[in-house]
């Protein structure tokens, strides 16, 4: 699972050929115990993170959008995936 972007202790990541399960773009966020699958959209399709780090995933997501979608249209292809500016 190739990783986008790390930020405040967040790692992002999206896996190739994953659009089955939840039929939506989506990314997987890694948070100390916390795991969740987001949507691209802002929508949490598995799991659950600390409401504040959930606020800047959000912000991340909205400020990176085309990145991220440019990004999943790769992955659901198995074509290479560039890493995604953090928040800083």
């Amino acid at each position: 699972m190739p990783e986008l972007c790390r930020f405040y202790r967040m790692i992002i990541k999206m896996m190739f050929s994953d659009n089955k399960k939840y039929h939506k773009p989506h990314i997987h966020d890694y948070y100390a115990e916390h795991i969740a699958t987001v949507s691209l959209d802002g929508e949490i399709l598995e799991g659950s993170l600390p409401q504040k780090k959930f606020t800047l995933l959000q912000a991340w997501m909205i400020m990176r959008e085309n990145e991220l979608y440019s990004a999943w249209n790769n992955a659901v292809r198995n074509l290479p995936i560039e890493k995604i500016e953090p928040i800083k």
